[in-house]
């Protein structure tokens, strides 16, 4: 085994969980049939593979920066419950 039931307990308790003495048992045994898979793929021969970051390959979408007029300051704050003129007023929070 892997990992032990105390261990699985142990991580229950720090995560403020309660499972019963059957549901430990059975974590237990499907986190170690896990981890025995785990231990399967560590025997593959991956020293010519190169590092995977995202299953597929993907480029960023960013638009160029382009500078561009700002909306009016009336038409921003049209729609403001509250402001002062200049910006939104909104409640203090402490």
């Amino acid at each position: 085994m892997k990992i032990s039931i105390e261990e699985v307990e142990h991580v229950a308790r720090l995560a403020r969980l309660k499972f019963g003495e059957d549901e430990i048992k059975t974590f237990t045994g499907q986190i170690n049939e896990i981890l025995v898979y785990m231990d399967k793929l560590n025997e593959l021969n991956t020293s010519d593979v190169p590092p995977t970051f995202h299953a597929m390959e993907k480029e960023n979408a960013f638009r160029n920066d382009e500078v561009k007029p700002s909306l009016e300051l009336e038409k921003v704050l049209s729609n403001a419950p509250e402001d002062d003129g200049e910006s939104f007023v909104v409640p203090k929070i402490f």
